[in-house]
């Protein structure tokens, strides 16, 4: 299984529309999670998907990087482990 950053979403997507959108485009994936904030719930305009198993990531990469969903061009591209946070907790402290 294959993961893929989805990044520079329109904030008014939801994981159902992002679904359809990449099913229209002709690819099956199993899951689509889009990152919210914590405080608020709004979308903050990236996300994440799993492909198929049978699915290529780069066929899919290639695919997806470009198109426009809701006036945004998508960037798409292979998801990367998410490395340890900072001391600082990136909570706008200095």
């Amino acid at each position: 299984m294959s993961k893929l950053f989805v990044g520079n979403l329109h904030f008014n997507v939801n994981e159902s529309a992002l679904e359809m959108f990449i099913r229209e485009c002709g690819l099956e994936i199993q899951d689509v999670k889009i990152i919210r904030d914590v405080n608020t719930g709004s979308s903050r305009g990236f996300g994440f998907i799993e492909l198929d198993d049978g699915q290529d990531a780069q066929e899919a990469i290639s695919v997806l990087n470009g198109k426009t969903l809701e006036g945004r061009s998508l960037r798409v591209d292979r998801a990367h482990e998410r490395t340890t946070p900072s001391p600082r907790g990136g909570r706008g402290r200095w």
